[in-house]
């Protein structure tokens, strides 16, 4: 079942929203993303195997919530919990 999700954006506070599975293991929303990791657009198949977050532009993706919100054009990163490498990693791979 999917479920509306809303993240801020990190420079102005503009809301953004995707749409996800009933389970979450967001790590973080950062204003850079993370070393070595992989991000995929908002409008990608972000939840395949071997992403390892969202990369969004904000209020130029389709994503913000409030129609009326022009968002900053600035882009943010939403990095999930990688499976197997912390303890809520871990937890993820027993399901």
């Amino acid at each position: 079942m999917s479920t509306p999700v809303t993240y801020y954006c990190p420079h102005c506070e503009t809301v953004v929203e995707l749409e996800r599975e009933g389970y979450l293991a967001d790590k973080s929303v950062t204003p850079y993303p993370l070393e070595g990791w992989e991000y995929v657009a908002a409008d990608d198949d972000y939840e395949r195997e071997r992403i390892d977050g969202v990369r969004f532009q904000c209020g130029e993706d389709e994503t913000t919530r409030d129609p009326d919100a022009d968002g900053c054009g600035r882009g943010f990163y939403l990095s999930f919990v990688r499976h197997g490498t912390t303890d809520a990693g871990r937890a993820l791979g027993k399901r």
